[in-house]
């Protein structure tokens, strides 16, 4: 039995299916995206998105979808699904659906009449072309299938319209078409692993809408373009593949053969580890073929320096990989190294100037340190530790000033500085500025561990940075209620309830005493612990706004003021563990069951990026979140040593 199964029931049900998400990607940045029941709801939604380099940084949809259409004895079945004005679908071919499956790719089966018909859908990993597989499992007469593209080509941030300008001409190809309908775009291939018919039938269908736009107060509407339909008649056993791609294929009749390879080459999701260890390959980006990368999220997330460095070590070395964490690094570190020579930003890793990112930096090789052993960690990296801890002291960075008491200090008055980075009106909703707590958490882990690595060769001035840390970290930070000051500005201190101080509970070394570090755990327990990670705020706090839906104003509001985090559970078990060790695991145990129900909603085999502060906690934000993946990763493989260990 599959683990990801959903019946008839569910996906007649729109109001259940719509709200799932299906995402498949490739290592281009490229993906293919909409619902289980092949209903696009977003504009981010398509069978092709790709990006376009000619014209922008951003992705773009080439081809929006395409509607199946079964003909048995001259009647007509189509299988597609859109929204239109006044919540009225069309076709409604959601109710064929007998059963949707993902095991290793999606796949449903329909039923219309006495035809059975399975469609597979997977994405090319190497290039930008999805691949749809049909295979007629029954049929007691002649049948024949007929298939309407949809074609957008526009980017993901905007809604594309009748108009004038669009070339809606088609040159032929083996065993298909060719359309480009805008200068600038690269050419979109469409054919099969047999000869189709097709039919030039071009029309414009008008007043399509997105309700996840609409949701968030944005456009909603737009018109797709149809060239035509191709026909191809299908015989009971036999496989028709489709391929949409931005190159031509030539081995066309080694289509069905190219789709079963690429189904080797996936993690079959078979259950809550593997669906995650799938997540994080998506999510694996290699722009020119050589360097490699993470992206932060889908659909509308780049490379971040802050997300990938926090999520590396779960993202590679927990799940056994630990020459993609390398190829990771080593593909980072010239662009750490022209930051901290030139103070360059990165043209594919955005936010390198953040305070601290090269604090998250460190915390990701001493991740390694602890899988692969000192030695080889010192051998590879110890030089760039080193010159990440010089470079500081130096007082070299922009937004970090290394005070007396050897605290750092970071300006976010005007522009975010931290992970809590969300604006309104060019303003941080969240002004974190001061001694900034996880900074400074960091920064003592970050030193430490450099002693670690060069015991009995380290400077003097480190052991005197770390003594002062340790008596002004707990100085500053904790207050007499036992949690820790969030930020503390001069005179000012932050007594809002808030997730940061999880990341001083949680690192491999910390100022504070184990009496500090759980009296700040029994507050997080009590005020941000919910099934679904840490709120971003106590409810008992001023400001508290866990509703993470409407307008971008009253997401930005939400987003870091009581929405709820995932990726900080991995800090907060990894401290829980910490403190109760072998005690803490079956309470870890039923912390993962509640995460992975989300495994079957929102975006099926992923972890969602925020969800509600509220119950009943609902999966918002980016269907698929770097950090959130690979930081239940990390815990699992926490708790795998527990068993190993016994």
């Amino acid at each position: 039995m599959s683990y990801l199964k959903f019946d008839k029931t569910l996906m007649i049900n729109l109001e259940e299916s719509l709200s799932r998400e299906v995402l498949r990607t490739n290592r281009k940045g490229a993906y293919s995206c909409t619902t289980i029941v092949d209903c696009n709801t977003r504009k981010y939604h398509g069978l092709l998105v790709m990006p376009v380099p000619a014209l922008d940084e951003e992705n773009h949809v080439l081809l929006s979808s395409l509607d199946e259409t079964v003909i048995q004895h001259g009647a007509a079945f189509n299988l597609g699904l859109h929204k239109y004005e006044g919540g009225a679908f069309s076709p409604n071919g959601h109710k064929y659906i007998r059963e949707y499956t993902m095991e290793t790719v999606p796949r449903s089966v329909y039923r219309v009449g006495g035809v059975v018909l399975s469609k597979e859908k997977t994405f090319s990993t190497t290039d930008n072309q999805i691949l749809i597989k049909y295979t007629l499992l029954d049929a007691h007469s002649r049948t024949t299938l007929q298939f309407r593209p949809f074609l957008a080509f526009r980017s993901v941030k905007e809604l594309t319209h009748v108009n004038g300008n669009a070339n809606q001409s088609y040159e032929t190809v083996t065993n298909g078409i060719k359309v480009c309908m805008y200068p600038g775009y690269p050419e979109l291939y469409m054919q099969f692993n047999k000869k189709p018919v097709f039919v030039y039938e071009p029309y414009w269908y008008h007043g399509i809408e997105y309700p996840k736009e609409q949701e968030r107060g944005y456009p909603y509407k737009e018109d797709l373009f149809v060239p035509g339909y191709f026909e191809l008649s299908i015989k009971k056993g036999e496989t028709i593949v489709f391929c949409g791609g931005d190159m031509p294929r030539k081995d066309l009749s080694q289509l069905p053969d190219f789709f079963d390879e690429e189904i080797k080459m996936r993690t079959p999701r078979s259950d809550f580890y593997n669906c995650l260890k799938n997540s994080a390959h998506q999510l694996l980006y290699k722009p020119n073929g050589k360097d490699t990368y993470l992206l932060a999220g889908y659909p509308w997330f780049k490379v971040r320096a802050r997300d990938m460095f926090v999520a590396m070590p779960g993202a590679t070395l927990c799940i056994n990989e630990k020459n993609r964490f390398e190829q990771l690094i080593e593909s980072a570190m010239p662009a750490l190294r022209r930051f901290m020579e030139d103070g360059k930003e990165d043209a594919v890793i955005h936010e390198i100037s953040d305070p601290d990112v090269l604090l998250w930096a460190i915390w990701c090789i001493q991740q390694y340190s602890i899988k692969a052993g000192t030695a080889e960690a010192k051998e590879r990296y110890g030089a760039l530790v080193g010159e990440i801890i010089r470079y500081i002291i130096a007082q070299k960075h922009p937004n970090l000033v290394l005070t007396d008491n050897g605290l750092l200090y970071s300006e976010g008055r005007n522009k975010p500085v931290t992970w809590m980075n969300s604006m309104i009106n060019g303003k941080p909703v969240v002004p974190r500025t001061g001694y900034i707590v996880e900074f400074n958490a960091l920064w003592y882990n970050a030193l430490c561990f450099y002693k670690e690595q060069n015991e009995g060769q380290h400077s003097e001035k480190i052991d005197q940075l770390i003594e002062k840390l340790a008596n002004s970290f707990p100085a500053t930070f904790v207050n007499k209620y036992g949690y820790l000051f969030d930020y503390v500005g001069g005179a000012n201190q932050d007594w809002s309830v808030r997730p940061n101080m999880v990341i001083a509970l949680a690192c491999p070394y910390s100022p504070l005493s184990r009496i500090q570090k759980r009296a700040a755990l029994d507050v997080i327990t009590k005020e941000l612990l919910t099934p679904k990670g840490l709120r971003s705020l106590s409810p008992k706090s001023e400001g508290y706004h866990p509703i993470c839906t409407g307008p971008q104003y009253e997401r930005d509001l939400a987003y870091h003021q009581g929405a709820v985090w995932p990726w900080l559970i991995g800090m907060y078990l990894t401290a829980y563990l910490n403190l109760f060790g072998r005690s803490g695991v079956s309470f870890a145990e039923r912390m993962l069951i509640s995460l992975e129900e989300e495994i079957s909603n929102h975006c099926i085999g992923t972890i969602s990026e925020v969800f509600d502060g509220n119950p009943p906690f609902t999966g918002r934000g980016a269907i698929s979140f770097l950090m959130n993946i690979a930081s239940i990763l990390d815990v699992i493989d926490k708790l795998r040593r527990y068993e190993r260990s016994e």
